[in-house]
């Protein structure tokens, strides 16, 4: 089910995928996060059949907090 590189190739085999209440409705650019894993499962929410990238406790909670404090470049 999972690879070296920390994905998983079909993430229906994982449960608990929840959208953010911060989504918006139009859905164009959403992400979902699965709860009840070792790792932190996120997908695209528009490929729920397509792979999952896995992110430690600490990365997943690194990468929030990043967003929040608008640590990240913000492109379109």
């Amino acid at each position: 089910m999972f690879s070296s590189e920390r994905t998983v190739s079909d993430s229906t085999s994982l449960t608990g995928w929840y959208k953010s209440s911060y989504s918006g409705g139009s859905n164009a650019e959403c992400l979902e996060v699965a709860r009840g894993h070792a790792h932190v499962p996120v997908r695209d929410s528009k490929a729920a059949t397509g792979p999952a990238v896995l992110f430690s406790l600490d990365g997943w909670t690194a990468f929030v907090t990043a967003v929040q404090k608008g640590w990240l470049p913000h492109t379109q």
